[in-house]
């Protein structure tokens, strides 16, 4: 080929690669999250095993494990926002945290072979690391957009929420691999290596940090009110918290209805439950032409029903084994679908929408709000499980997750058709 030839065929694949991977710093930065998701997948399977094969944990004390790992979101989410737009250095706070959690999860493995791993130990371990997490996601908000252009903000949400999907896809079947060659602690070291390739790709890269706030009278609780006043962030707020609280009911009793009501084996389980994450991919890749076709208001307000309609087809399924497995194999993948879209054009709005000075304190507030509600399903889904039933349950928490959509409709997110201006 002569250079001109060579030259378009250089043009040509690079056309192919999506404009913000062209970005270096953004580049680095979805290379190290994509092994750090893939690393907590693994962790989502091998520190609960650790619980259960090496301390032969009860139901009670793996409740208290999960407890441990979701309340610092509850506790420290709003502080962590305040400290973060006060004191800025987002990067140095994802650095430190990454390193810092894979420190926490070594402990875990040297404690096994050494003999002395305890459930305290797990608890406090999981504590620590959800509070670190805390920390690190309040700073990737307001980090991301030093990385990527207003333009771009669609298409880097949507390749990190592929790596997501993605994670989805692998993580949990090599998690599991590696705990029968590992052992359930020693799995760890995988996902603590994989905390190390995220502070190292973070400590490659020097985006230009959004600006301070010095901290004043109502600080901390500035994101709260941004979130009650802005008509946008509000309406979307209230549907995406009404569907996570009725999901949450739904999924307290999925995996029991399935197995003992359906008669659906584990390994099957397995298997549907892996259709919601290849949903997830397929959705993370056509996220930006669907928001391009409808708006991205719109797109928005089809994926809050999206996520959860399909979920109709668990109460509703019946009839011979294959056609139960199909209703199932259904609603997870386009549950999945649905899910993604939500996430990324969700994600992308705020983004858009949320002034620098407050980043960190909306991201704050809207997580106590978003992940607070969870916990208050599960528990309203096993109580109305045991009153009224497993199948009157799950009627009731998918068609009532489907009228979270009801907030969006008053709101200006059905006549948005492009990503708004910042609010000042």
């Amino acid at each position: 080929m002569n250079p001109t030839e060579l030259a378009e065929a250089a043009r040509q694949r690079s056309s192919r690669v999506p404009a913000a991977l062209r970005e270096r710093d953004f580049r680095r930065f979805w290379a190290g999250e994509t092994v750090s998701l893939f690393g907590d997948q693994i962790t989502l399977i091998a520190l609960p095993l650790a619980g259960v094969l090496a301390l032969h944990a009860s139901a009670a004390q793996m409740g208290y494990l999960t407890a441990a790992e979701i309340a610092p979101a509850l506790v420290f989410s709003l502080h962590a926002g305040a400290w973060l737009d006060r004191r800025g250095r987002r990067r140095q706070t994802m650095i430190v945290t990454a390193l810092g959690r894979a420190a926490l999860l070594v402990t875990i493995p040297v404690a096994y072979w050494l003999g002395v791993l305890t459930l305290a130990q797990l608890y406090v371990v999981g504590f620590l690391i959800g509070t670190l997490s805390v920390f690190f996601f309040v700073a990737y908000t307001t980090l991301f957009v030093s990385l990527v252009p207003r333009e771009r903000y669609l298409e880097a949400n949507s390749l990190l929420n592929g790596s997501r999907a993605f994670s989805f896809v692998g993580g949990p079947s090599v998690g599991g691999l590696l705990v029968q060659a590992l052992s359930a602690p020693g799995t760890l070291i995988a996902d603590a290596a994989s905390y190390l390739v995220s502070a190292f790709t973070m400590s490659s890269i020097s985006p230009k940090e959004p600006p301070t706030e010095e901290a004043e009278r109502g600080h901390v609780k500035a994101g709260m009110r941004y979130l009650w006043r802005s008509p946008v962030i509000r309406a979307s707020l209230l549907a995406t918290a009404t569907i996570n609280f009725f999901n949450f009911v739904f999924w307290a009793l999925f995996i029991l209805y399935v197995t003992r009501t359906l008669g659906v084996r584990p390994g099957v389980l397995g298997l549907v439950l892996g259709a919601a994450s290849v949903g997830g991919v397929l959705g993370s890749i056509l996220t930006g032409r669907i928001s391009r076709r409808l708006g991205v208001g719109p797109a928005f307000v089809l994926s809050c029903v999206l996520f959860p309609a399909p979920l109709v087809l668990v109460p509703l399924a019946h009839g011979p084994y294959w056609l139960v497995l199909a209703m199932l194999f259904a609603a997870e993948f386009l549950s999945g679908f649905g899910v993604m879209i939500l996430d990324i054009i969700g994600g992308s709005i705020k983004t858009a929408l949320i002034p620098d000075r407050l980043r960190a304190r909306v991201a704050g507030a809207y997580m106590v709000v978003n992940y607070g509600v969870r916990p208050l399903g599960a528990l309203l889904g096993g109580a109305l499980g045991t009153w009224i039933g497993l199948r009157p349950t799950l009627w009731i928490a998918t068609i009532a997750a489907i009228a979270g959509v009801l907030w969006l409709l008053p709101s200006p997110l059905l006549r948005m058709r492009e990503l708004p201006e910042a609010d000042s």
